[in-house]
């Protein structure tokens, strides 16, 4: 009775065309490639334009401006606290802080806000803006979800508010391109250990394809924060090989130096080994370009050969001064007519250190790359691993996998799993060598930035384990951050930190970084279709599982609990706490 019929036309009237919208003044391969490409014309590329070496251009992702969010952010600049938070939590980088010179403005638009920043680290006359790019937002709403100032007056009104798009698109996006000609804080003044000052770093991993309020690409946009200008990515095929490196464009990008994360897909079943073997060729060159200096030292400045081979690259200051001695080494090695000189010549940005990230799911963790990681964590080399878990092969359309909690449903688990989830962390502390992180964006940020930072400090292999709410979970993910919490509190998901550098002075290398469950195990299970769907569907096998799947969280934390409790005295010989015994 409901139905009406709707006259359909005949054929297309519209007159947009998607690669007119791309501006003159992009880069020539984004008008002749991309923008044919996004435009659905394809098929008049000819080979020619095509990169013959296979690589292809960072940062096209930023040229599609696909306008699909119904409303976005607008900030309050004068209830904001400048705690950095929005920017943290947001799935595709659309809203950023800024922190520049009062004189860095040059006739800004008159609609830009900006405002002097808090905080006693930095200087006089500095200002902050937090601007969204209204043509790259999603409208997920997390950044007004996890903002935490409200208005005493107004307690529905807070520092960032949603309002519909369609009024503020224009002004916005001339306040955006102002926005980005503003110069970025310099990365070795950056206060990396507080999220305001983190957030300051450029992301570079922007406006991708991911689902809205996903749950993976916070983890990876953070990584590029903190490490982007040197990463070298290993990624697993996966959604974020999907929105990683789907063409025609990609959300990788570069800074202003041209410097920014290369990036490579792999297969679900080699990945681990693929990034092994990056980490083994960039070390290998990386000796050889030392070798090449030591050589060539008599044609050198013998103090520049010294500084470049005992450098410590240890912060954003140590790399900072390293690039600058590698830029001296490029100029002296004009001079030096040798072969040698030319190969070091091609190969001196070695010389500046690497950070190599190993990226995949859990489908590729947990399963099919299984083997693979179990190698790598094994040789003991300098790599990062990211397992941005969502607990289920998100991109084959929700498959179970050894990830997939106790009791949810799941294809190949339509009657609910009957086994518990696989403990990955477990296996990696097994090795004692391995740092290993569990980690929940929304749920404990700060626990979340220092993973990162001390991960990527770890000079062996490192473990993060991301929870990566996500669609297949059922539920929509502008409760992400809820569910996060949820997650913590009901013992589903634990924070811990295993950092095996805390036994050189006596500590237990186990930090346990949350706390006993506080809610039932159901408070978090029935907010999510692939638990509750087996209440309908098996009411008496969903009470059996949901049962077990509470004890076995409890006995989880538990068994975290008492292993963060062990002592370590300083012959390092373990003994348990006497509250234990």
């Amino acid at each position: 009775d409901a139905l009406y019929e709707v006259k359909a036309l005949e054929k297309v009237t519209g007159k947009i065309d998607r690669q007119q919208l791309i501006p003159d003044d992009a880069p020539k391969f984004v008008r002749d490639v991309t923008a044919k490409l996004i435009a659905g014309k394809g098929d008049s590329i000819p080979v020619s334009l095509l990169p013959n070496d296979g690589t292809w251009p960072t940062g096209t992702a930023s040229w599609e401006k696909r306008n699909i969010a119904d409303e976005i952010p607008v900030w309050d600049e004068d209830l904001c606290i400048h705690c950095g938070k929005c920017p943290f939590v947001c799935p595709h980088s659309a809203i950023r802080s800024k922190v520049f010179a009062e004189g860095d403005m040059i006739d800004p638009p008159a609609s830009f806000k900006h405002v002097a920043v808090k905080g006693k680290e930095f200087a006089a006359g500095l200002h902050i803006s937090y601007q969204v790019a209204p043509e790259d937002c999603t409208g997920c709403g997390l950044c007004v979800e996890i903002c935490p100032v409200r208005d005493k007056s107004r307690s529905s009104h807070k520092a960032l508010n949603m309002r519909e798009q369609l009024p503020l698109r224009e002004e916005e996006a001339v306040n955006w391109e102002y926005f980005l000609t503003l110069p970025e804080f310099d990365r070795k003044d950056i206060r990396w250990s507080t999220m305001k000052g983190a957030m300051l770093g450029q992301p570079l991993f922007e406006f991708s394809g991911a689902c809205v309020g996903c749950g993976e690409t916070p983890y990876i946009k953070l990584a590029t924060q903190l490490f982007g200008d040197r990463m070298v990515v290993a990624n697993a095929t996966g959604c974020s090989s999907i929105y990683g490196g789907n063409l025609p464009t990609t959300p990788w990008t570069k800074d202003a130096d041209g410097r920014g994360p290369a990036w490579s897909n792999s297969l679900f079943e080699d990945n681990a080994e693929f990034g092994l073997g990056l980490r083994l060729a960039i070390t290998s060159r990386a000796q050889h370009a030392i070798h090449l200096v030591e050589t060539l030292r008599k044609n050198l400045d013998a103090k520049l050969v010294d500084e470049i081979k005992q450098a410590d690259q240890g912060s954003e200051a140590g790399i900072y001064e390293q690039r600058k001695r590698v830029a001296t080494l490029k100029k002296q090695l004009q001079t030096i007519k040798t072969p040698e000189a030319r190969i070091l010549d091609g190969m001196a940005d070695y010389l500046v250190k690497k950070s190599v990230w190993i990226i995949g799911g859990d489908g590729w963790a947990y399963d099919i790359g299984f083997g693979g990681l179990d190698h790598v964590l094994a040789s003991g080399r300098d790599v990062n691993i990211l397992v941005l878990d969502t607990e289920v092969y998100s991109n084959t359309g929700g498959q179970m996998s050894k990830a997939t909690p106790k009791a949810a449903v799941a294809k190949f688990a339509s009657s609910g799993k009957t086994m518990k989830k696989k403990d990955l962390s477990m296996f990696a502390m097994a090795y004692e060598n391995v740092y290993v992180a569990h980690v929940a964006f929304g749920a404990k940020d700060m626990q979340t930035l220092k993973a990162f930072m001390e991960a990527e400090s770890y000079p062996g292999p490192s473990l993060i384990i991301a929870y990566s709410p996500c669609i297949a979970h059922g539920v929509d993910l502008s409760y992400n951050l809820r569910q996060q919490e949820l997650a913590i509190k009901s013992g589903h998901w634990n924070l811990y930190r295993y950092d095996p550098r805390r036994l050189e002075s006596g500590k237990n290398p186990l930090q346990l970084d949350s706390k006993e469950p506080s809610i039932p195990y159901m408070d978090f299970a029935s907010t999510e279709m692939r638990f509750s769907m087996l209440q309908r569907s098996h009411p008496e096998t969903s009470r059996e599982l949901f049962k077990q799947a509470e004890d076995e969280a409890m006995a989880r934390y538990q068994h975290y609990k008492k292993l963060s409790e062990i002592t370590y005295d300083d012959s390092k010989e373990q003994t348990i706490s006497s509250k234990e015994k």
